[in-house]
């Protein structure tokens, strides 16, 4: 007999949230492992005494924890992406009939929390992959990758010298005649201060902007999709973005030009856990966040008990001035040597003990001052020989050239450390080492921009991007921990490790008692 199901709803329901959730489910496991009552103490001076209550702040962090773990940048997504979920509702605390936080709630809340609120949040589930012996804490793989802000390239504006800067506000030059027909200002207002506004290059740095602008009108006026978004050439030191004045522009070889945040990443190699993530502008190199990321890494695993031995980065870290902070920091150092470095001119050999170089003739170089570079502001020495030394040298003329008298040149102050990082990375350690920094930190950053939520800051600002970035990691942490905890329970092997723990434990402790007792009998005797 064929049947037919009428849908009509029922005045009153039996209905327990709770029963309908199975025990399995990954938000149900979530909500058994993750205590954060300890926010209300922590966020409590940021609220007042009277007044409408706001939304709790456990609340506020699931929710947004949910983002994350489920892919949605967009608190209004969020909201009605949770409202129909029952496991979600159950996560934060909700009945099906409770009315879910208005999502401008999720906004407001996000900017009234300083960061130090979020790194004790990822601090917290920090702890719980270390208690759960997913930290190894002796290697750590360090990366970065550029984030998108959340800000276009259309609305950026041109820097101008300070004393112009008044009329720059009320009228904004153009670059080429493809821009004359589009409104002066495309963004709604300007958050930027007096100093983002003020252009920060120099003479030959503008004559060289100047030229390359002047080719740039030329060629894209006349050239089909002059109009197309970041058509115009653009730079950071002569653009800036009224709707976030903390974005920079960044490139990738073969891809266009965007408004970014940097992302650094700092991963343990045992079980893939982040140790440590935070934002950065995108105009400046890797090397230059590097010692501030060794420290904040070193103090969070010294707190859990952890000893960090090894560092492991691309060449982008490189330098002389971090391999020697490493080793002061007692850390090993597995970051290839960039190509630029040399340890002298070819065929010279360097004898250290007296601190010369030896030429191809056996002639000596001596060392005779130190130095900053004024181009890179890194630090050097220069060696240079007297010119009758090098008056009837017999390769004088490819050796100095037309016009040099004598020979001189310039080494890196940090040759010492550079050749030990070198004898590092060439040994098979070093070959072990750069195939986990591949297998680690680089999937790590594929999964945050793919598939938790960090593929676009959705929010205004520095600060701001550094909570969505410590967000996101705490998501992603917490997948990791659910993960090996379940596997370890389903394996079975935690429960033998802890029966053979405890039973060597007894064991040692019933030998030290009969020791004691053996001891105790001699001595009466």
């Amino acid at each position: 007999m064929q049947g037919k199901k009428v849908y009509q709803e029922q005045l009153f329901n039996s209905f327990q949230l709770s029963e309908r959730v199975p025990a399995t489910n990954f938000y149900r496991r979530l909500k058994e492992a993750l205590n954060l009552d300890f926010l209300y103490d922590l966020t409590r001076g940021f609220y007042g005494s009277s007044g409408q209550k706001s939304i709790d702040p456990v609340v506020f962090f699931k929710l947004c924890l949910v983002g994350y773990l489920e892919n949605i940048i967009s608190d209004r997504k969020l909201i009605e992406h949770s409202s129909m979920r029952l496991d979600i509702l159950y996560f934060i605390g909700y009945d099906i009939d409770e009315e879910l936080p208005w999502h401008s709630t999720i906004s407001r809340t996000r900017q009234l929390f300083p960061e130090d609120v979020f790194e004790s949040v990822f601090t917290k589930v920090f702890s719980l992959c270390v208690e759960a012996g997913m930290v190894s804490g002796h290697t750590q793989a360090i990366d970065s990758a550029p984030v998108k802000a959340n800000a276009s390239m259309d609305t950026l504006e041109l820097k101008v010298p300070e004393e112009e800067l008044e009329s720059h506000l009320h009228r904004v030059r153009h670059i080429s005649a493809m821009d004359k027909d589009q409104p002066f200002r495309k963004s709604k207002g300007d958050k930027s201060d007096k100093g983002q506004r003020s252009i920060t290059a120099n003479e030959q740095e503008l004559q060289a902007i100047s030229s390359r602008n002047k080719r740039w009108s030329k060629d894209q006026d006349q050239r089909p999709g002059s109009g197309n978004k970041g058509s115009k050439y653009t730079s950071n030191k002569t653009h800036y973005s009224p709707t976030d004045p903390d974005a920079r522009i960044s490139v990738k070889p073969g891809k266009a030009r965007k408004l970014n945040y940097l992302s650094q990443l700092s991963v343990d190699t045992g079980h893939h856990v982040i140790t440590d993530i935070r934002a950065y502008h995108a105009d400046g190199k890797d090397n230059q966040q590097l010692p501030d990321i060794v420290k904040r890494v070193k103090r969070r695993l010294w707190k859990q008990g952890l000893v960090w031995e090894n560092c492991v980065a691309d060449t982008g870290y490189s330098s002389g001035e971090h391999y020697a902070f490493l080793e002061a920091q007692g850390l090993k150092s597995f970051i290839p040597a960039h190509g630029t470095f040399k340890g002298g001119p070819a065929g010279f050999r360097y004898v250290e003990d007296q601190d010369h170089y030896l030429c191809p003739q056996g002639k000596i170089i001596p060392f005779t001052k130190e130095f900053n570079d004024y181009r890179t502001g890194t630090r050097k020495k220069e060696y240079r020989c007297r010119k009758h030394v090098c008056i009837d040298c017999p390769i004088r003329s490819s050796c100095l050239g037309k016009s040099a008298q004598e020979k001189k040149f310039s080494v890196t102050y940090y040759r010492a450390e550079y050749q030990r990082n070198i004898a590092r990375v060439e040994s098979p350690q070093g070959r072990y080492m750069k195939s986990k920094r591949q297998s680690t930190v680089e999937p790590v950053f594929g999964t945050l921009t793919q598939f938790v939520g960090l593929r676009k800051v959705n929010t205004i600002g520095l600060r701001q991007a550094n909570k969505c970035m410590q967000l996101s990691a705490i998501a992603y942490n917490l997948k990791k921990y659910l993960k090996f905890t379940q596997n370890r329970v389903k394996s079975g092997a935690g429960m033998f490790a802890l029966f053979f723990k405890v039973h060597n434990d007894l064991k040692s402790g019933v030998y030290v008692i009969l020791k004691t007792l053996h001891s105790s009998n001699l001595q009466r005797i």
